[in-house]
């Protein structure tokens, strides 16, 4: 009896807490007025600089991705895709954008130790802000469930 009497109240304690944690919304969420989006002007003039120096090698200076990126190599590898809104990027919620600019890819470097967490967030940015307004706001209806 005893080990029941526990296991109700732990249960609903456990799952709230649990519902707690998976509320998290994981994105610097605020609607900023210059951008109407989560992200300023100046985040956006940072990560330009950052993406410059960094992926626009691979992704192009416009985030447009290769022009053969939906065709894989020899190896099977596809190359880098576009992230300003004609691909996929948009479907990633923010987290998993900041882990694969962080850890890397198959055939992308990862970034940690080299790009603080402001240049990754800011690079997010710069290539968001090429997003369509209807491709940021699906993404923010993704994000949100």
């Amino acid at each position: 009896m005893k080990v029941y009497n526990s296991l109700r109240f732990f249960i609903p304690v456990g799952l709230l807490a649990l519902l707690a944690a998976c509320s998290k919304p994981d994105i610097p969420w605020k609607v900023n007025e210059e951008t109407q989006r989560w992200y300023s002007k100046q985040q956006v003039t940072t990560g330009e600089q950052t993406f410059k120096d960094n992926c626009a090698t691979c992704h192009g200076a416009k985030a447009q991705g290769q022009f053969n990126w939906q065709k894989p190599d020899a190896q099977g590898n596809y190359p880098p895709p576009p992230l300003n809104g004609k691909a996929h990027a948009w479907h990633h919620p923010y987290p998993l954008l900041m882990k694969i600019i962080s850890e890397g890819g198959k055939t992308m470097p990862a970034w940690q130790g080299k790009l603080t967490e402001e240049e990754m967030t800011a690079t997010i940015a710069y290539f968001q802000s090429y997003w369509p307004d209807k491709a940021y706001e699906l993404w923010v209806e993704r994000h949100k469930r």
